[in-house]
């Protein structure tokens, strides 16, 4: 079995329409490090956590029929994840002295005060101008990732819903060309296998190594706690990861697929997932992170636990010997810790079927879009006879130190009615199972009674 060697080694991508070789860095060194040291300041590091978009470029990702131009944040990019990649800074908009039709339509429009913030605003909006099959203006929730704190998004709106069909210039020529194909690297303290085998060859060689997926969460930790790996193992180019399968007795999804990939590929997905998609973090960072790292880092607060815990999900690990499942409320032993054993990775999440008929994603946050969860709960329903409930799963994220499904709730409602009566039987229950902690997103009183009415929520918006 080939294992790559992690040399020292240039990291050679696509920038602003060149071929750039930068030199092995240290692992935690980011995109975004790079582009500054190398004079393109226009991406700059506001928060270093991916929540306010000023570092936002654009990468171009394969699409249906070509290419796509996808924006993600810098600063939640290793340098040596940009490998083999094709990157766009604002820089690369202007041509002969004129402003790209997005730069010009935020100028005119009183779209920028300090101008701080303005070049990741474009960037995602030259993604979302760009975006093959667009009809009618640009949807502004594009910009959903990037924070102002001095312009106003009235300016920013009124400039995205002034744009036009995109014009037959180079940047949309460009996406009619396959996006690059990423292969095998390795460089100082990185390494992107290209197949299974080498990922778990990797891993069995060098058991103190991370799995790192879109780094949405990893490059958090260097930017802001100063963590350092050892070494990065990337599960970015290896194929059997990134499957996806719509069967007709499950949903298989590949963990290393991005959110962004299992929208476009979940094509008959229920409508419960897409409210829960728009609610998981922003544009950019839905283009990075994925499924099983959010499951894998075991927070208590991921987005991604509740629901699919709701949908009985399975966890599919994959070791030297085989492929086993775990269920996913078993996979979660701890604060922070879960049932992978050294050597093993999360090859993907299986999701039985038929799906509940009743499902509900709710998240308590400060703000509704781009924000941490305070609660995050998932309901799911099946009925038999006489609108008896048959099955009930309340799951919730922010009450417990793992993400947990309430069973005593569940037990409280199975064969009864769903009537007002079973969802204050819930309540009740609930209150007596959960003993959230405050911190400084909420207090535990506050974290119980919404894990309480969000219960009464539910029921309000799924009547029998």
């Amino acid at each position: 079995m080939a294992v790559a060697s992690p040399v020292a080694a240039n990291i050679s991508f696509r920038l602003n329409g060149e071929t750039v070789h930068a030199p092995s860095a240290p692992s935690h060194t980011t995109l975004l490090d790079y582009l500054r040291a190398r004079g393109l300041t226009g991406a700059k590091e506001g928060c270093a956590e991916g929540e306010c978009g000023a570092c936002t470029v654009v990468m171009v990702r394969p699409g249906e029929a070509g290419s796509v131009y996808k924006p993600v944040n810098s600063c939640l990019v290793f340098l040596a994840q940009a490998a083999g990649h094709e990157v766009l800074t604002v820089e690369a908009l202007a041509h002969d002295g004129e402003l790209h039709p997005v730069q010009r339509a935020m100028a005119s429009g009183g779209g920028s005060q300090c101008g701080y913030c303005t070049p990741g605003f474009v960037m995602s909006l030259f993604a979302e101008h760009y975006r093959p099959g667009r009809n009618g203006a640009c949807e502004t929730a594009a910009m959903a990732g990037n924070l102002c704190r001095c312009t106003g998004y009235r300016p920013i709106r009124d400039a995205a819903l002034s744009l036009g069909p995109a014009s037959a210039d180079d940047f949309r020529a460009r996406l009619a060309r396959p996006a690059p194909t990423l292969d095998e690297f390795a460089c100082n303290g990185f390494a992107r296998p290209a197949s299974l085998s080498e990922c778990l060859g990797l891993l069995a060689a060098d058991p103190g190594a991370r799995i790192v997926a879109g780094a949405t969460d990893l490059a958090v930790d260097t930017n802001l706690k100063g963590v350092r790996f050892r070494r990065l193992i990337s599960v970015e180019a290896v194929p059997e990861l990134r499957g996806f399968d719509d069967a007709a007795a499950h949903v298989d999804i590949g963990a290393a697929l991005s959110l962004d990939e299992i929208a476009s590929r979940w094509t008959a997905a229920p409508t419960f997932f897409h409210e829960w998609l728009e609610l998981f973090a922003s544009p950019p960072i839905r283009n990075r992170a994925t499924l099983g790292g959010n499951l894998a880092t075991a927070s208590p607060i991921g987005d991604a636990a509740p629901m699919l815990l709701a949908l009985d999900a399975e966890i599919r690990i994959a070791g030297t010997a085989s492929i086993r499942g775990v269920p996913l409320h078993a996979f979660f032993t701890g604060y922070r810790k879960t049932a992978l054993q050294p050597g093993e990775v999360i090859h993907s999440i299986r999701i039985p079927k038929p799906l509940p008929e009743r499902v509900r994603f709710y998240k308590v946050a400060k703000r509704r879009l781009d924000d941490i969860s305070s609660v995050a709960a998932c309901f799911a329903l099946d009925f038999e006879r006489a609108s008896r409930v048959a099955k009930a799963r309340f799951a919730y994220g922010g009450v417990a130190a793992t993400p947990i499904r309430a069973t005593t709730a569940e037990d409280a409602v199975a064969g009864f009615p769903w009537d007002a009566a079973a969802a204050e039987r819930a309540q009740a229950a609930v209150a007596r199972a959960l003993s959230p902690i405050g911190d400084h997103r909420a207090s535990a009183a506050y974290r119980l009674a919404m894990a309480q009415s969000l219960i009464g929520k539910f029921h309000e918006e799924t009547p029998r």
